[in-house]
């Protein structure tokens, strides 16, 4: 088990991706990146803010020894003071946080995710198709300008788009994605709002599918220890995302 670490990173780069998403890639100030599983997070110190005092969870896009990947949403005034971090700025981090996607999986999955909740899909994509797990990514936005690192994914596995305005791929939710009716899917990741991730389990419920989603509720510790991001489990009763997920099998919630 990796241990909890505060670290200091530089910020190498702040690749903008329109107005609203930030990609930082960040590289330790010294020592190396310890091992993270895709689907675990960082809390993100925000620097020079004299009004957000507590470190913002962001999901980890990718990650090796020698560099951190973070896709952040302007959203607050935490995450915009992050998305106009400059380079050479230094991030105060702390990592690995949560528990991440299972990746001992054989068959085909199918990873989905909608706006920024498509972040940690990349690394698991890539881990997957290493061990030889037939992987396809689904990714949904409002409009083609709102897909992220399309790219980058169109690099690690075929690729299938849903957009609400059909600016690109399926016009629609991901849930009416053809896609998701096939019968080669054994496996499904999922991140992103919250109503698109019951409806995909309530989809992989009926056919049989095994699924597992990554949970955004508020955090605000990361640790466990504020008791603002618990979630109500069928065996369990509340328990809390940011130690137990943020990734859970959809058998375990009461959704």
């Amino acid at each position: 088990m990796v241990m909890k670490q505060v670290m200091d990173f530089t910020v190498k780069a702040n690749d903008k991706h329109g107005d609203n998403y930030s990609l930082l890639k960040l590289a330790p100030v010294k020592g190396s990146v310890p091992p993270v599983k895709p689907g675990q997070f960082v809390q993100v110190e925000v620097p020079n803010s004299k009004t957000t005092y507590l470190r913002r969870p962001i999901s980890i896009n990718y990650a090796d020894t020698h560099e951190l990947w973070l896709l952040v949403r302007r959203a607050g005034a935490g995450t915009r003071s992050l998305c106009d971090t400059q380079e050479g700025s230094v991030l105060s981090v702390v990592l690995p946080l949560g528990n991440g996607f299972t990746t001992d999986v054989k068959g085909t999955a199918l990873l989905i995710g909608g706006g920024v909740g498509i972040a940690p899909l990349l690394m698991l994509g890539s881990k997957l198709a290493v061990r030889g797990v037939d992987v396809q990514f689904l990714l949904g936005a409002r409009s083609m300008s709102d897909l992220l690192e399309l790219d980058l994914f169109r690099q690690t596995a075929p690729v299938h788009v849903a957009t609400e305005d059909g600016s690109l791929g399926h016009k629609g939710l991901v849930t009416t994605h053809p896609v998701l009716q096939s019968d080669e899917i054994t496996h499904i990741a999922c991140c992103g709002p919250m109503p698109m991730m019951k409806a995909v389990a309530a989809i992989a419920r009926e056919r049989g599918i095994n699924c597992e989603v990554s949970l955004e509720n508020m955090m605000a510790c990361g640790l466990g220890a504020c008791l603002c991001c618990v979630e109500d489990t069928k065996d369990e009763g509340n328990v809390c995302v940011c130690t137990d997920g943020p990734v859970f099998n959809i058998n375990r919630l009461k959704w």
